[in-house]
């Protein structure tokens, strides 16, 4: 992919703030979490301090691991859509994240 492909964080820049992205909010588990446009949804959660948001069988808390979607650590319901890996689903504006382990 080229630098001004979709996927480049150039297509994510503020028009009136060149250099910055924009601000997003996510509503996760009822609460707005502030964002940047381009981040994860497991950024924003780990940008906003939530380290964990499932527990295991044998209740270890789980976040990120991987970071990289192989491990599915980071399992979330996004927007009513269960089992999304937030290291992999880009956060958009209004989405609303429902994590297993409540802050």
């Amino acid at each position: 992919m080229t630098a001004t492909g979709p996927t480049s964080m150039a297509a994510h820049r503020d028009p009136v703030r060149p250099g910055k992205t924009s601000p997003i909010t996510i509503i996760v588990d009822g609460m707005p979490v502030r964002g940047l446009d381009g981040q994860t949804v497991a950024g924003v959660l780990l940008g906003a301090g939530r380290l964990a948001w499932r527990t295991t069988r044998n209740g270890r808390p789980r976040g990120v691991f991987c970071g990289i979607g192989v491990c599915h650590d980071c399992l979330v319901a996004v927007n009513g859509l269960s089992d999304v890996r937030a290291c992999q689903r880009r956060a958009a504006d209004g989405d609303s994240i429902s994590t297993e382990a409540q802050p």
